[in-house]
């Protein structure tokens, strides 16, 4: 999955992606509406009254660039000038659509870290759909232990038997007591994830985040998801099963977060969460008056 994604010769990121929305492979609540921009506006003025000495905005995997657009557009000419804005993207292709859409006045960064240290550890950071693109890895449930599944260059699943200590299990829920699990259950482990939050982590001193994904708690996550949550988007059209395997590095290929595992390795760094809810909910309670349109009502669907 990293090489598919992110090999610097023929990852998709890397390469192949062209942009994100209708024109692309697949689309972000962001490129549908303005919305989820006007709620990170809002809360960004709520953070900075409560940090007024932070003057740094991070926005990671901007994609094409819109949801800072809508960020940037809500808070005003005057609110905007009293912050320094970053965007941290490793993907070429997506950092030259940005450059088109967002302008001059944003910096550019490779990696989070340096983006911290560049703004002395205080910085409020926010991201849309990132997570969901780290490297996973696929575990099957079969005869009674976990196996990890492996792909073959005939692309043909290989399944070995997961041979990690109980030290290396630990951070991840789905591997703890679990005893309604399904016969061949599947599920994805983002380790890349934990190892991303300690890399970045220490050198972030004051600010807030904003993590927008999408996903559940576990074990709601699997609820009735014995295949798991892996899949791909190529033309908007979502493929599973061996299908995910095909055109790499040619379509997205995506996982569900498991936000039981992501809120407590926040919380191993030492970050105090303030709250957790659905997008439907954290517009609502930012956004004062709501279009009453099509796009606003599927943003908003529990389902949509």
């Amino acid at each position: 999955m990293a090489r598919a994604l992110y090999d610097p010769e023929r990852g998709y990121y890397a390469r192949q992606i062209k942009t994100v929305g209708a024109r692309g492979d697949f689309s972000t609540s962001a490129t549908l509406s303005p919305l989820l921009g006007q709620a990170v506006a809002a809360w960004l003025k709520q953070e900075s009254t409560l940090r007024p000495t932070v003057h740094h905005i991070i926005e990671i995997g901007a994609g094409s660039g819109s949801l800072m657009a809508a960020v940037r557009q809500t808070l005003g000419w005057w609110q905007r000038r009293r912050f320094q804005w970053h965007i941290v993207e490793t993907s070429p292709v997506l950092q030259q659509r940005q450059r088109e859409l967002l302008g001059t006045g944003i910096t550019w960064h490779q990696d989070l870290k340096a983006a911290l240290e560049g703004c002395n550890g205080e910085s409020f950071i926010y991201h849309n759909e990132l997570l969901d693109a780290f490297p996973a890895t696929l575990l099957q449930w079969h005869e009674d232990m976990w196996h990890e599944v492996h792909i073959t260059p005939q692309v043909r699943e290989l399944w070995k038997p997961l041979d990690w200590d109980e030290s290396t299990r630990a951070p991840f829920h789905a591997l703890q007591a679990w005893p309604n699990k399904q016969a061949r259950q599947r599920i994805e482990l983002h380790a890349t994830v934990r190892d991303w939050l300690q890399h970045w982590g220490p050198a972030w001193k004051n600010g807030a985040m904003l993590t927008v994904d999408y996903g559940d708690s576990f074990p709601a996550l699997y609820h009735r998801r014995p295949a798991g949550s892996l899949r791909a988007y190529l033309h908007q059209q979502r493929l599973e099963g061996v299908d995910v395997y095909l055109n790499p590095g040619r379509q997205d290929i995506t996982v569900d977060v498991n936000f039981s595992d992501y809120r407590a390795w926040a919380t191993e760094q030492g970050w105090q969460e303030i709250g957790y809810g659905t997008q439907a909910d954290f517009i609502r309670c930012q956004v004062k008056k709501l279009p009453n349109d099509a796009k606003t009502e599927f943003l908003l669907h529990p389902d949509g």
